[in-house]
C-alpha cells in the first residue's frame, strides 16, 4: 500500500510513513472493537474508548480526556452526553462545588474500559512478539517525536511561533 493504493495491503519496505501509519492505525481499533462487542459495549461513540480507558487506567479526569482528543467544546459536550445516556458515565452534582458536575465511571464504563485494557495488552503481546525490545523501543521514539512535532506545528505546517 502506498499513499495512493487504495487496496488496503500490507505495506511493504518502500512504503512512506505516512502509509505505514495509516495501515497500522487499525491494528487497535479492530481488536478493540471486537472485545467491547464481546463484552456487550459496542454501542461507544468514536473516542469513546480513548475516554473511558484513559479514566480508567490513568484515573484522568474526563475533561483532561477530553482535553487529549483536541476537539471543540460542543463535540466535547456532546461525546460526554453520549456517554452518560448511554450507561458509560455518570454526571452528578459535585458536593463541594455545586455550580461543578462530578463525572465518573460507571460499572458499564469500567467493564468498557476494562475491555479496552485487554485488547491493547493483546495487540501490544503480538507486536512484541513480532519485532525486537530494541525495533519496539525505536517505534516508540519515533511516534512520541511525531506527537512532539505535530504539538509544534500549527495546522497549517508552520511552526506555532510564527
Amino acid at each position: 500500500m502506498t499513499a495512493s493504493d487504495p487496496d488496503g495491503a500490507v505495506p511493504g519496505e518502500d512504503a512512506t510513513i505516512p502509509a505505514l501509519l495509516r495501515g497500522a492505525r487499525g491494528s487497535y481499533i479492530h481488536t478493540i472493537d471486537a472485545f467491547l462487542a464481546r463484552a456487550g459495549c459496542d454501542d461507544l461513540p468514536r473516542n469513546g474508548p480513548f475516554v473511558l480507558g484513559g479514566m480508567a487506567r490513568r484515573h484522568a479526569s474526563v475533561v483532561d480526556m477530553i482535553r487529549g482528543l483536541g476537539v471543540t467544546r460542543q463535540a466535547a459536550s456532546q461525546l460526554i452526553d453520549t456517554l452518560v445516556v448511554r450507561g458509560y458515565l455518570s454526571r452528578e452534582v459535585n458536593p463541594a462545588d455545586r455550580r461543578r458536575l462530578r463525572i465518573t465511571l460507571t460499572d458499564r464504563g469500567r467493564a468498557a474500559a476494562g475491555a479496552v485494557a485487554a485488547a491493547i495488552g493483546q495487540v501490544d503481546e503480538e507486536l512484541a512478539a513480532m519485532i525486537t525490545p530494541a525495533e519496539l523501543a525505536g517505534m516508540r521514539a519515533g511516534l512520541i517525536a511525531l506527537a512532539t512535532i505535530k504539538e509544534r506545528t500549527r495546522s497549517d505546517g508552520q511552526p506555532k511561533d510564527l
